[in-house]
């Protein structure tokens, strides 16, 4: 599930933070993350969509 994947994720970002991996290293996990929360969005959005449809 796509919860879980950036949950997992974050965890991987934060620890590369504390033990002072290379920004690099950093900066990439952070663009990843930043895409799967995007992506997260746009399905919680399009089901929103999908759901108002439904009831009128």
């Amino acid at each position: 599930m796509l919860n879980e994947e950036i949950c997992k994720l974050r965890e991987k970002l934060n620890n590369s933070i504390e033990t002072g991996q290379d920004y690099s290293i950093i900066y990439q996990l952070s663009i990843e993350l930043d895409e799967l929360i995007a992506e997260y969005y746009k399905i919680k959005e399009k089901e929103e969509r999908e759901l108002h449809v439904k009831c009128v």
